[in-house]
């Protein structure tokens, strides 16, 4: 009997790119040296094999196209995971037969996280499948957070076909797999987490949400640059990509939504890690500003808009006399081209000598902000500190600072000053264009307005 032939391939393991040959340059994405020959089956069996998941009733028939008017608009179902901070950033719950991918750094908390989820869906059949992770880990993991649910199945498996076997058997209603990079199929003889096997589990794990309307989540892995291990396709081929960041060696965690087809992608959840999991924080705003028995100089609150959510940052400032010559410009979670343009501004606009000074800035708690509306504390945050004169704890900020010197109106007026008067701040200094139209005796704190940086100066100091 003849032997059957090896077929082989190569893959650029950047974007996934197939070639026949291989190649120093990729052709797709342009990096070089990325091909990696890889052994590939396409044989006959593989069409042969009969979906478990599918029913008489439930295969494929040939579409038809429609007319857009005749499309009939449905509500997407969706399934609560009984956890704020991930419905927020999906959209208001879990959309059956969605796939939803979540990456991050290895220990941050994504198994945590999903193990939470899956035994709080005490009224949903959830199969969590670990390739990681042995039964008796899961098991001591359960039991650390104090968390306990008769319909959390646990599979410890890494065949897909075993794993469409077990899913015929329990009929999970949500199906959580730890990682997609351990995954391997038999229809293809490349190793578990090479590009070919990670794009067609998830390939194989696509049909079968899409086709039982079954909700599936996705762990993966993240390369030494941040971005997620495996194909670029990957990230295109599922609904939702979620990125869980943090410093490992601090207790909080952010939950970024990178892509949702089903909801924004400007929303974020925060959590802080502790001994028995992941607590959701509802109320960012009080970690992100540090409790102080004294007034400090340098130190501001700024608004600024996560999604749908008003947060108030701490902008912390440091300015002295630059002692070796060069003046150092420094920023932690704020754009360094945006900072000097600020400090452009003062010296010009303003009149204050900074060209000889060291400039250090820091936006606490770990953001990174993009948001405008932080200008104005930034910059009252940097004439404190130089002129060493404090601010009131009681006040806060919210407006763009332009190259005049003018202060310019942000979005959302409305919600950043609820949430300073929710926190308890006494006053807000805004854009004199932002209160058009709008009225301030309904608020709970006192709005003071500026025009151009003179009258915040006058207003504050």
């Amino acid at each position: 009997m003849a032997k059957k032939k090896v077929k082989t391939a190569y893959f650029c393991q950047e974007c996934g790119h197939e070639s026949a040959k291989w190649m120093g340059k990729c052709s797709a994405c342009e990096e070089w040296n990325t091909y990696v020959e890889e052994v590939v089956d396409k044989g006959a069996e593989k069409s042969d094999v009969k979906k478990l998941w599918q029913t008489d009733t439930g295969r494929r028939q040939s579409n038809k196209p429609k007319k857009l008017a005749d499309i009939e608009k449905t509500d997407f179902a969706r399934i609560s995971t009984h956890d704020g901070e991930l419905n927020r950033v999906l959209g208001s719950g879990l959309v059956q037969g969605s796939l939803v991918l979540i990456g991050g750094e290895p220990g941050i908390g994504k198994s945590t996280l999903m193990l939470q989820v899956a035994l709080a869906l005490k009224d949903h059949t959830v199969l969590y499948v670990s390739g990681e992770e042995s039964e008796q880990q899961i098991k001591m993991r359960a039991e650390r957070l104090e968390a306990y649910s008769e319909n959390c199945l646990v599979l410890n498996e890494t065949n897909t076909q075993n794993i469409f076997i077990q899913i015929e058997q329990s009929k999970p209603d949500v199906l959580i797999i730890d990682s997609i990079q351990t995954l391997h199929t038999a229809h293809i003889e490349s190793s578990a987490g090479s590009v070919s096997q990670v794009r067609e589990c998830a390939a194989e794990l696509l049909r079968f949400a899409k086709e039982t309307g079954t909700p599936v989540f996705l762990i993966g892995h993240i390369t030494k640059e941040g971005s997620l291990a495996g194909p670029k396709v990957l990230e295109h081929m599922v609904d939702t990509v979620l990125q869980f960041e943090g410093d490992r060696h601090m207790s909080y965690r952010i939950l970024r939504t990178i892509k949702n087809r089903f909801g924004s992608t400007s929303e974020l959840g925060i959590y802080e890690m502790q001994s028995t999991g992941l607590r959701e924080v509802s109320n960012p705003s009080e970690i992100l500003m540090s409790q102080r028995d004294e007034v400090i100089g340098g130190i501001t609150i700024g608004t600024t808009m996560e999604g749908n959510r008003p947060l108030l940052i701490e902008v912390q400032s440091l300015v002295s006399i630059a002692a070796y010559g060069t003046p150092q410009r420094s920023s932690t979670g704020f754009d360094a081209k945006r900072l000097n343009m600020l400090l452009a501004v003062l010296e010009k606009r303003g009149g204050f000598r900074l060209g000889t000074q060291d400039v250090f800035l820091n936006i606490a708690g770990g953001f990174k902000i993009e948001d405008p509306a932080i200008d104005l504390a930034v910059c009252a945050s940097l004439i404190s500190s130089l002129e060493n004169s404090a601010i009131s704890s009681d006040i806060c900020f919210a407006a763009e600072v332009g190259l005049g010197g003018e202060i310019r109106a942000v979005q959302r007026i409305e919600q950043r000053i609820s949430e300073a008067a929710k926190l308890g701040f006494r006053q807000i200094v805004v854009s004199k264009y932002n209160i058009k139209g709008l009225d301030l005796k309904k608020f709970d704190i006192e709005v003071k307005i500026a025009k151009t940086l003179e009258d915040v100066i006058k207003l504050v100091f």
